[in-house]
């Protein structure tokens, strides 16, 4: 990690860059891929299986006796710990719903907003070097909680033709069971067109490697809707003389190894911190079994010392990280100062890896910066407002007049005749 004693503002800039994702380079690849899928349908889903996942498929979809196979081999450690995290997921989700509430704008003039739930969601779950069956549960849970009628998982099969039997046992607790083999652009492109054999969708959620999230863009711009953009992993950790060294480490460790593009920042007001901080990185990083993935995502990693507490938060706004670890004394009065984050977590007890797993929250966040006008996933995620109006005669006569001249103003002749003949109408 390089370690950057307090840099001038005019660096800060370049400091925080983030690992190049390539995405550019990908784009070409992603979209002969999605237009073979588009023309070719499961032939081209079953090529690029063979060809990119090596595995040859003749079926996608998963069959019930799958997944009562894979339920049966879950541990039951794993179960329980499973079952946590769906009844504090479910419970932070729910709280989420909103009820729809008249507003009398002006006497006669009733407006109002009613949530309605996306109707067919896709939702893509990683399973390659590491299966995310958490993001099943922080997925599709919000999807149920909304009201989707009809929800689609994608996930990759192994070398065995098999789904990791957690991600099943996961998908079967919440009551999803539309599930297929399909991993990759291929299944991006399935549930953005539909095949033979898998739906299409109106939106798409889930993270994934950089050829997934090259797919997830180029079929927003006409196709389907995508949760957001995403990127690489990352994490920032805010710490003070008060914060503990060896858990700053491991909670730096846990976001480097998701990815070799993944980054991790420390910012700091203490020069000590700095030195205990690399030391126990290094100690812990020799007992990790993905040590050579965290290892590549050290090198584009930093520790920052800074003056002040201020300057912290000014170049975390600055940075907008996916996740915020706020591990000062005054972690709560700092925290509500923070205007950019994914997701914060507070105090030295609150590890990032909570909220990856059982805490409750969602995460499924914004990287690349986005934070700075994104959200992460939620329940409102998987819902569309419709706005509705209604005005009655009395309400018309007064607001109507108002409308005449906008419309007029703006040349638009059809638009104030719309009022027009009402008023006429009301007065005769």
């Amino acid at each position: 990690m390089q370690k950057i004693l307090y840099p001038k503002k005019e660096q800060w800039q370049q400091l925080l860059e983030r690992p190049d994702n390539g995405l550019e380079d990908l784009f070409d690849t992603a979209k002969g891929v999605l237009q073979d899928v588009q023309r070719n349908k499961d032939a081209a889903l079953k090529k690029y299986t063979r060809m990119f996942d090596g595995v040859t498929l003749e079926e996608f979809a998963v069959t019930k006796e799958e997944i009562d196979e894979a339920c049966l081999s879950v541990g039951s450690d794993l179960k329980e710990a499973i079952l946590t995290a769906k009844s504090n997921i479910e419970k932070f989700h729910e709280a989420q719903r909103v009820s729809s509430k008249v507003i009398e704008t002006m006497p006669g003039v009733q407006c109002w907003q009613r949530s309605v739930a996306i109707d067919k969601v896709g939702l893509y779950i990683p399973g390659g070097t590491a299966p995310l069956f958490s993001t099943v549960l922080m997925l599709a849970l919000p999807a149920k909680i909304a009201g989707c009628k009809e929800i689609v998982i994608c996930t990759p099969a192994g070398a065995d033709g098999k789904i990791n039997p957690a991600i099943l046992y996961s998908a079967n607790l919440v009551g999803v069971s539309r599930i297929f083999k399909l991993g990759g652009i291929q299944a991006i492109g399935a549930m953005a067109y539909g095949t033979e054999t898998v739906p299409s969708v109106s939106k798409i959620f889930g993270p994934g490697n950089r050829f997934v999230t090259a797919a997830k863009q180029l079929v927003s711009i006409k196709e389907v809707a995508i949760d957001m953009p995403a990127g690489p992993s990352e994490v920032m950790v805010m710490a003070d003389e008060s914060a503990e060294p060896s858990f700053i480490a491991a909670d730096l460790l846990s976001q480097a190894e998701h990815g070799a593009d993944s980054q991790v920042v420390l910012l700091t007001n203490s020069e000590a911190l700095i030195d205990e901080v690399e030391k126990e990185v290094a100690a812990q990083l020799e007992l990790l079994p993905r040590k050579d993935v965290a290892e590549k995502a050290l090198g584009n990693s930093r520790l920052i010392v800074l003056k002040t507490e201020a300057e912290m938060l000014e170049m975390c706004n600055d940075y907008a990280p996916e996740h915020l670890i706020i591990s000062m004394r005054d972690d709560e009065e700092i925290g509500s100062k923070v205007t950019n984050a994914g997701s914060v977590f507070l105090g030295n007890y609150s590890p990032e890896s909570a909220g990856d797993y059982a805490s409750g929250t969602n995460h499924t966040l914004p990287t690349q910066g986005y934070a700075k006008a994104y959200s992460g996933v939620s329940t409102d995620s998987f819902m569309k407002k419709i706005t509705y109006q209604k005005i009655t005669q009395a309400g018309l006569t007064k607001l109507g007049p108002s409308i005449e001249i906008m419309a007029e103003a703006e040349q638009l002749i059809a638009h104030k005749n719309a009022v027009t003949v009402r008023l006429k109408k009301i007065k005769n």
